[in-house]
């Protein structure tokens, strides 16, 4: 080899070393990333289920309030049958007069 290449050749040796050093990650650094991850994720999924339970309870919200109203709707209509009839009543008198 000739006395200019030694030097070059040990620099290349010596920089892929290091680089293909510095790519591996330690278990301990893997986790710590997954236990910040795992964090967020439990952190996500707890919103998600609140949200999800709020959800619920406004559902089961309007359905009782559409049920109120059903029965709110089936009292007026038989109110208003009976209405009628007592001003049916009405007309048909003749005054006392």
């Amino acid at each position: 080899m000739r006395p200019i290449m030694k030097p070059i050749v040990t620099a290349a040796v010596l920089a892929l070393g290091g680089l293909s050093l510095s790519a591996c990650a330690t278990k301990g650094y893997v986790d710590e990333q997954i236990e910040m991850v795992n964090t967020r994720i439990t952190a996500v999924d707890a919103k998600a289920s609140d949200a999800i339970a709020r959800a619920d309870a406004a559902n089961a919200a309007a359905q009782a309030a559409a049920a109120d109203a059903r029965n709110a709707n089936q009292r007026l209509d038989q109110l208003t049958t009976r209405v009628d009839t007592m001003e049916q009543q009405a007309t048909a008198r003749r005054p006392r007069n």
